[in-house]
């Protein structure tokens, strides 16, 4: 069914990982609607990199005070935002609303056409999560889209020579290879390449960062920590190469077009993992643990040589 459209809503909460795998839903609502204004609702450090890549004319910020009562039933709806729904002939929800209340009450002050999309795939179904968030578009007969997320972000890295990017973090501990095991992959990056090392982490992972920092020399270590989104993209932009964990830091690297390395647990693979074909995922029936540093080090080196070639 087509909508109306004059404009279009999309409305995503959720982690980083999950807004990169809704980008080719966003992107097949560009392609499908060109002319059409297109606008995210979600969480402000995550949805600027949609701006930055290009793929939307702007976004908003979630703010969960004058949202609450869209979530109760019969609630008071803030009028701010009344008024805001209302603008929209089209919305297209990634919000948990398992009784329909939200929907509802969307209904309330806006005739937009509304479909609601899952908050999160079904792990039971052989479906990645990014074909999964596409699935709902197929009511705006958007069929066969690009199921690949994609962000085009300038560089920005100014260090001299290649760039290797490793995140040595993750939303979870248990999604993360011991902290040992990258001072021994850093160690021989520092003693038998000439790559420099650019350490990608969040306020979580900040004592790991300083501490692995530590043993890079000072001037082929880049610390970006606790970074916007934007200028982490940027960074990651310009690197040779990406190392990291099952996190939203990955799933960005893998939409640059970054080749990247991901060390993996028990995630469901084939529903989280990045999906682009130059992301290459490593793990071992003996888990996280189970990865040794060699391993780590030969699949490097083949992703680099394999990336100078094509």
């Amino acid at each position: 069914m087509q909508p109306d459209c004059g404009r279009i809503l999309v409305i995503r909460g959720g982690a980083i990982g999950d807004f990169i795998l809704t980008l080719p839903a966003i992107a097949a609502l560009r392609k499908q609607f060109p002319d059409v204004h297109l606008e995210v609702l979600g969480y402000p450090h995550i949805v600027q990199l949609a701006i930055a890549g290009n793929l939307v004319d702007r976004v908003r910020s979630i703010d969960a005070r004058p949202l609450a009562g869209f979530f109760a039933r019969n609630g008071e709806l803030a009028p701010e935002l009344t008024g805001y729904f209302s603008e929209f002939h089209l919305i297209v929800s990634y919000l948990f609303d398992p009784d329909k209340i939200f929907r509802t009450n969307i209904a309330r002050c806006s005739k937009a056409q509304f479909i609601a999309g899952p908050h999160r795939p079904d792990e039971s179904e052989e479906l990645h999560a990014s074909a999964a968030y596409l699935k709902p578009l197929e009511r705006l007969a958007i069929f066969d889209a690009d199921p690949f997320p994609r962000l085009r972000v300038q560089g920005r890295l100014t260090m001299n020579g290649p760039c290797l990017a490793l995140h040595p973090g993750s939303g979870s501990e248990r999604k993360n290879w011991p902290e040992a095991n990258w001072a021994e992959f850093i160690e021989h990056l520092v003693g038998r390449t000439a790559l420099n090392i650019l350490l990608v982490g969040g306020e979580a992972e900040g004592d790991r960062l300083r501490r692995l920092a530590a043993t890079i020399p000072p001037d082929r270590v880049l610390l970006a920590q606790s970074l916007p989104l934007v200028e982490v993209a940027g960074l990651l932009a310009s690197c040779s190469g990406f190392v990291g964990h099952d996190s939203g830091i990955s799933h960005i690297a893998g939409a640059l077009g970054v080749p990247a390395l991901v060390l993996w647990g028990d995630t469901a693979e084939h529903v989280w993992r990045p999906p682009q074909e130059q992301v290459r995922i490593l793990r071992s029936p003996r888990g996280l643990a189970g990865i040794t540093t060699n391993e780590v080090v030969r699949e490097v080196e083949q992703m680099l040589a394999l990336s100078r070639t094509t």
